[in-house]
């Protein structure tokens, strides 16, 4: 059996990092990134791209050596990606600031609006909804995090966390001051136009939930196998027959329905700049479907059916 040679440059400078004598031809780039950590074990595996070229696409960690275009001596290039944070601490960072931060405002902690309505509640049933329902979101997202969700990768540059956090953070504080604010005001329709939106939303919710098993149940525990995902048994999957992301799609339907419920413009304003992330993302994963799968349905629409 031959072996192969394996040098690894920095794809700044070109400078050699390692050389890697009697690499077997079935070594996946897994396990070169942990012969290399071995020699500089200030970069672990999780913070190392490894490429064919400097400027070209990291190879995946199950790539395997024999099959690529390499001769028995390979060259690659190695760029650091930065400190890594695990995806399940920044999920869990990300929602538990939102269910925290909206609770202070709700129950009027000191400090936020003026003393004489520090702890004490709105005299509009409204609000206390809106509370269950934002509590309820993030309690759910939490769980998936811990009980649902397989990541394909296991990690993301730490600086992200700061990123993520802001955003979230900064939208559930925005949209909190002015949902438990003594001054608010219920939404112009009042119970009719309440229990609409919360049909929309409780609807959704479970939509959304209904996906994310379903995608759960494409990928075996420890994989990073990807198939094109079907409707199943439960209707609420059914929509995938039209759109190729339709966890965004119910997630969008579940804070359109929550701007109904409390016509407050934080909420709208919050509802768009993440439609508008969401389809980015749609977009892109749909990009993915189509390239890596030759069958993949035609029909199918990144995240709005017929339309977007």
């Amino acid at each position: 059996m031959k072996h192969y040679e394996v040098e690894i440059l920095d794809a700044k400078t070109k400078d050699k990092l390692c050389f890697l004598d009697k690499v077997e031809p079935n070594a996946t780039i897994g396990e070169i990134k942990s012969m290399f950590h071995k020699s500089h074990p200030q970069w672990y595996p999780a913070r190392q791209s490894i490429r064919l070229d400097p400027k070209g696409k990291s190879l995946k960690d199950e790539d395997i050596l024999q099959h690529l275009p390499v001769g028995t001596t390979a060259t690659f290039y190695f760029r650091d990606l930065g400190a890594q944070i695990s995806w399940v601490t920044v999920f869990l960072t990300e929602y538990a600031g939102p269910l925290i931060i909206y609770l202070m405002f709700y129950f009027r902690v000191p400090f936020i609006y003026a003393p004489k309505y520090d702890f004490t509640t709105s005299k509009h049933w409204v609000v206390h909804l809106a509370c269950m329902c934002h509590s309820f979101h993030y309690v759910k997202r939490l769980l998936e995090t811990l009980f649902v969700h397989r990541f394909s990768h296991g990690t993301m540059p730490l600086r992200n966390i700061f990123k993520n956090c802001t955003y979230y953070w900064g939208f559930a504080a925005w949209m909190a001051y002015y949902i438990n604010h003594p001054l608010y005001t219920p939404p112009i329709y009042g119970e009719q136009q309440v229990k609409l939106a919360l049909i929309i939303f409780l609807f959704c919710q479970i939509g959304n939930f209904s996906i994310h098993i379903a995608l759960r149940n494409l990928r075996p525990p420890g994989s990073k196998t990807r198939k094109i995902p079907y409707p199943t048994k439960n209707p609420f999957t059914w929509i995938f027959l039209l759109v190729s992301c339709p966890n965004y799609t119910y997630e969008l339907g579940s804070w359109l329905g929550f701007t109904v419920m409390t016509q407050c413009l934080p909420v709208a304003f919050f509802t768009i700049v993440g439609f508008v992330q969401m389809t980015v993302w749609a977009k892109g994963k749909h990009r993915s479907y189509l390239k890596e799968f030759r069958d993949y349905p035609p029909l199918r629409s990144p995240i709005l059916p017929f339309i977007l």
